[in-house]
């Protein structure tokens, strides 16, 4: 066999053996998954996958250009927590650290955020750059909990971020009913609306509901890649990540990286929680988080912890529930687009199923054809 072709089968290999194959495959499956669902249920498949991209690409049908584009921005729209959030999940899985709590880390959040917005009187731009450091405080604060328990008990964070989530919950609920906090003349359980100095303005103008956020979502994008790829902090979480034995060793302080990992990851939770209470809502209520923390953790799963991967597959869950919406119309339960996410978190989880589904190269046998392309060679 020629050096060309052994090294064609050789770069196939590894592309087969690679995380990103199997994470198309998990979404690829779900698909299959999905569709077998529908069929079931006596609904078209091709009519509600038809309309799901309808509503979370574009709308061919739509009579003018901008209904047609909306679908896009939409996506846009609800992706812009999942990717934030997703981001702070991703740094404290780089250091081994399974943070459950972004549930209640986006509450503390939004309800520092929303504060801000409605209790201080500040000019436009100062006043959101505030209310966004006051959620990302709050957020890391109460992240740092499970962070500091971690490192000086070893409690586990699950445990810990879970009971946290709770306490998170059941304080909002007593925070909404108190008067300082309830909106003048609501019997709702919500909070005062933020003033117009504090929201994150629209990029486009009416009915466009996609907002600054978008643009904050890109720059945590940045950050997170600073931090975890160029950054000296950066390189100590990765090494406590991979063996926290071994980074001991080597002088890191892994209970400090531990606590630091977790006061970071909360701070990005924190901002997700700010986007819902200035941006998407502009109050906050019993649900302001609803489902971002646990969405968040697919999210950072798919996307392999890695900048670039999470945001993509932010944009992909953002377009799971923007489609979703329109898919319903077609008699597709919008429960359709949690059992999907279910089938990729699944999949994502056990790879070695995916590649004894599709009979896929593993990292060894990649090594085996290079190295027997070497020994071919000589």
């Amino acid at each position: 066999m020629s050096k060309q072709k052994t090294g064609a089968r050789v770069a196939i290999a590894r592309v087969l053996a690679s995380q990103w194959f199997v994470s198309v495959l998990a979404v690829l499956i779900a698909f299959v998954i999905g569709a077998i669902l529908i069929a079931m249920s006596g609904a078209s498949v091709t009519e509600a996958y038809y309309a799901m991209f309808r509503g979370a690409i574009v709308d061919p049908e739509a009579p003018t250009f901008v209904r047609r584009i909306m679908p896009l921005t939409n996506s846009l729209f609800f992706s812009i927590p999942l990717i934030i959030s997703g981001l702070g999940l991703a740094i404290g899985f780089r250091a081994g650290l399974f943070n459950i709590g972004g549930k209640g880390q986006i509450i503390v959040g939004a309800l520092a955020a929303v504060w801000v917005g409605f209790a201080l009187h500040l000019p436009p731009v100062i006043h959101v750059l505030v209310a966004l450091l006051s959620a990302m405080i709050a957020g890391a604060l109460y992240a740092g909990i499970a962070g500091v328990l971690k490192a000086k008990t070893g409690a586990n964070e699950v445990i810990v971020t879970i009971m946290l989530n709770s306490v998170a919950t059941l304080g909002l609920g007593y925070v909404l009913g108190q008067k300082a906090w309830q909106a003048p003349g609501s019997n709702q359980p919500v909070t005062p609306k933020v003033a117009e100095t504090a929201e994150l303005s629209r990029l486009l103008p009416s009915p466009f509901k996609l907002h600054v956020g978008f643009v904050v979502a890109i720059i945590a994008l940045a950050a997170f890649w600073w931090l975890m790829e160029r950054s000296a902090l950066g390189f100590k979480i990765r090494a406590v990540g991979a063996n926290a034995a071994a980074a001991r060793t080597a002088g890191i302080s892994v209970e400090r990286i531990t606590a630091v990992t977790m006061v970071i990851s909360g701070a990005f939770l924190g901002l997700a929680g700010a986007n819902e209470a200035l941006g998407t809502l502009g109050y906050v209520s019993r649900d302001v988080a609803g489902s971002i923390g646990f969405d968040a953790i697919t999210v950072a799963l798919l996307g392999r912890n890695k900048p670039l991967g999470t945001f993509g597959a932010g944009l992909l869950f953002g377009a799971f529930k923007a489609g979703g919406y329109l898919m319903q119309t077609k008699g597709v339960p919008i429960d359709m687009i949690l059992i999907l996410q279910s089938v990729i978190v699944l999949l994502i989880a056990a790879p070695a199923l995916v590649r004894w589904l599709f009979r896929l190269p593993d990292a060894r046998r990649v090594e085996e054809l290079r190295k027997g392309s070497s020994d071919e060679h000589k």
